[in-house]
């Protein structure tokens, strides 16, 4: 099976039943965050990799009524968990956004996306081309917790299909090599604020919090659990 079998098939959501929808109340508020920080005014928006469309269906609810949200995804199963929360302004297709030559929006969202995708680097070149300005959550999976925990990138590969691995400078070094200009940018706390943590992430949350007060860099270097999220042109 190929890691695009993983989506179109059922394995992803056979392994995620949830598609993520625990976490999608979280995410749209880091990327309200970054929006409203940069003063982007926007009219539409679109989500490639949109999975259970939650976290369209939460920035549908809580910016302005103008806008207009469609959501992308090659999973069938995707796109139907996604049904129940189609609205007059947000909709869901099942269909790859790199393919539709036709579409440019204000605001293309790339969350926790790229680092599944085998040639990575070709796909951001296409993307950019979809809106003018791009949103990316990206995780940052490189840490010298991650080094001494040897078998914890083989564990996201085979379960979370990620087969690309980033600190930050080599995440925001893959955009700038691709034609992005990066607006803005910072880490999310995920694994203290966001739901659904293990017994691990839990305790983990009090040292990360602490670190990342004196030292954002130095805390995403040693602990880990900082995506980064990225406001780019």
């Amino acid at each position: 099976m190929n890691k695009t079998d993983l989506y179109t098939q059922g394995k992803y959501l056979v392994s995620h039943p949830t598609w993520h929808l625990e976490d999608s109340p979280w995410k749209a508020k880091q990327v309200i965050k970054i929006i409203n920080d940069n003063k982007i005014e926007i009219n539409s928006v679109c989500e490639i990799g949109c999975g259970a469309g939650e976290i369209l269906r939460q920035l549908y609810l809580n910016l302005p009524k103008n806008i207009n949200f469609t959501g992308y995804d090659i999973s069938p199963q995707a796109i139907e968990l996604c049904q129940g929360r189609r609205q007059d302004r947000l909709n869901f297709l099942l269909a790859d956004l790199l393919q539709d030559k036709k579409v440019f929006f204000d605001i293309a969202l790339c969350l926790d996306v790229f680092e599944h995708i085998p040639d990575y680097l070709d796909f951001l070149k296409i993307f950019k081309n979809k809106a003018k300005y791009k949103v990316f959550h990206i995780p940052l999976e490189i840490s010298v917790s991650s080094a001494f925990r040897g078998n914890i990138l083989l564990k996201s590969w085979q379960q979370n299909g990620h087969i690309h691995f980033f600190n930050k400078e080599t995440a925001l070094a893959a955009l700038t090599d691709t034609g992005y200009k990066i607006i803005d940018y910072f880490y999310t706390p995920y694994y203290v604020e966001a739901a659904n943590q293990s017994l691990k992430g839990n305790l983990m949350a009090f040292p990360r919090k602490f670190i990342s007060g004196l030292n954002p860099d130095f805390a995403a270097r040693l602990l880990g659990g900082y995506p980064l999220l990225v406001l780019a042109e």
